[in-house]
Parts: structure tokens; sequence; C-alpha cells
């Protein structure tokens, strides 16, 4: 997988916990152009580790191809990528990253409601961003446990949609508090919502939009990590390679792309959660055990695709289009 070799020209503290990081390519040329929404894969390298693999969102304005920006929240729960990021990754550091990917993108809407949570607020700026430039009708509520938390808040007050945002503080008064219940209260056809943030976040922004009968079409949603699942109860399978008929064992507690790996056969993945899509596999026999945040209800309802970075399968033989 080609990847682009990049310097850090700016590294910054964004809020507490939250650094920002400027990358420019190392001989000035432009980079692939983006839009709002897309992310980039960046291939981080630590002393006594092996290079990880993170997906971070782009937050610069899309339409800047002299360089890309990307926040890192420090996770108390990482696995090793946003320490590395913070710890070892400084002004003059080389990474490679990939071109920019959009599972994230925005649609034409009369109206638009951007809901950002905690470091999910990076691809939401970048929509705002892109909102303002074409004079489109939106607002962001952007909801942080304090105002020590909430990253870009100069950049922010800066803007030209600077009075289409909302602070909401757990920390603050009541009446600053998001409200969701008014906030949704009347859905209409040509308004879409966009949420990103953590998962109790998103899952509280669905949940409310849904019991409010805003139709699943206008709800648009990017996870940044899956939730814990439990794999006490997780057996063997078998999935079979369609065009060569080869049948490869998958024991608990193995991917299905570790165990492909193994037999010399490799798919394409990256955050290996079931979040970016990456990995995306054509099912053609057999009832796959979903456990990606990648595909909706209904697609992972179809049973023709799934996501073997960590989805499994319920029938003992899977036939992969490999």
């Amino acid at each position: 997988m080609s990847t682009i070799e990049v310097r850090v020209t700016g590294k910054a503290n964004e809020a507490d916990g939250i650094c920002s990081y400027e990358l420019v390519t190392l001989d000035g040329a432009p980079l692939p152009p983006f839009e709002a929404g897309a992310h980039i894969d960046v291939h981080v390298s630590a002393p006594s580790s092996s290079s990880l693999v993170r997906q971070y969102s782009l937050c610069n304005p899309p339409g800047e191809t002299h360089r890309y920006q990307i926040g890192v929240l420090r996770d108390a729960n990482s696995r090793g990528g946003s320490q590395a990021m913070h710890d070892h990754i400084d002004t003059g550091s080389v990474l490679h990253i990939s071109a920019p990917k959009n599972h994230f993108p925005l649609v034409d809407a009369a109206r638009t409601l951007l809901f950002a949570g905690g470091i999910g607020v990076t691809p939401i700026l970048a929509m705002a961003e892109t909102l303002a430039a074409r004079g489109a009708a939106f607002e962001l509520h952007y909801s942080v446990r304090s105002p020590e938390r909430a990253a870009f808040r100069e950049r922010i007050a800066g803007s030209r949609f600077a009075d289409r945002v909302h602070f909401h503080y757990d920390s603050g008064d009541a009446a600053q508090k998001l409200d969701l219940a008014a906030l949704l209260a009347a859905p209409a056809p040509d308004t879409h919502l966009y949420v990103c943030g953590p998962q109790g976040y998103i899952e509280y922004v669905l949940g409310t939009a849904k019991a409010m009968g805003w139709p699943q079409a206008q709800l648009h949603v990017e996870y940044f990590g899956a939730a814990a699942i439990d794999t006490g109860g997780d057996q063997h399978f078998e999935v079979k390679l369609a065009s060569s008929g080869k049948i490869v064992m998958v024991p608990a507690g193995t991917t299905v792309i570790k165990a492909l790996q193994e037999q010399g056969v490799e798919i394409p993945y990256s955050c290996e959660e079931g979040v970016c899509g990456t990995c995306l596999t054509r099912v053609l026999e057999g009832v796959p055990d979903h456990r990606d945040m990648y595909l909706t209800e209904e697609e992972q309802a179809a049973n023709d695709q799934f996501t073997p970075c960590c989805s499994r399968s319920k029938s003992p033989v899977l036939v992969l289009d490999l």
C-alpha cells in the first residue's frame, strides 16, 4: 500500500490532552485534495514498538493542499497510537500517511446539524468550514466536559461561523447544556444530522433523533473506535476462498485477517476495529457475526459483506469472494 512521506511542521496543545499536528510533504509538493469528513491513516513508530497504523480526521479547511492538520487525543485506553503521537512525534518528525479516505461525506441539504463530542470535533470542524464557504444553513453543537477540554476554541472564535457554534459543558450551568430533545423535536425532510465523538455520546444523539422520528437516511455518523465485545463465547469456524476452494480455519481468539495472512492471503486493512471499512469483503455463502461499526443495520442484515478485521461467523463456514 503506497504512502506519502510528510514532515510535522507544527505541533500545538489545543486543549487538555489534545494536540494538533500540521503535516506537509518533504519537497513542498501539494498533498492530495480532500473533502470534509475525510481521514488519513498515519503510520506511527515509537521506541521499542512496531509501526502502528491509526486513523485521524483532517480538520483543516478542505481545499487546502499545502498542508494537512489532525488533532490527537491522548487516550488513557490507547493501544499505543495516541501515546506515541503525544510522546514521540514532534515538530520535525517524519511520518508516512495514506491519501485521504472519506466514509463520512457531507450531502447537499437545506439545513445541517453538526454534533461533536470531545475529539469528535475534528471532522466536524472541516464540515463547518465547508458549509460556511457554501453559505449553507447549519449550526454546530460542541459538547465537552469543561472549557479546558474544548479543542480549537481560538480557531472557532476567529472563524466566519463562530456565531453558529454552541458550546455545551458538563461543568457549566443547566442553561448551556445540550438539550437534544428540543433541538431534534421537529425533524424536517431537508435537514441532515452529523455526529462524531465517544460512543456513548453518539448513541445519545442518534437514540434521541430516532426517538423523535428522524429517518435513518438523514443521520450520519463516524466512530473513532469500536465498543468492547465479549469474546468469551467465540468458537472456531472456517472460511472458504471462492476463487480456489481453499479452506482456512479461524480459531477462537484469531481474526479472519490474521488467519488468512498466515496462509499467505492478504486483505488490505487499517483500523482493525471495524470502523474504517478498508477491509470490507464480499460474503457469498454463510452468515457473518457482524461486530463492526461501519456497516448500517440494513447492510449488516443483508449478510453479503463483512469486516474480517473483527467480525466472525455464525455459520460453520463463510464463503468469501477472494
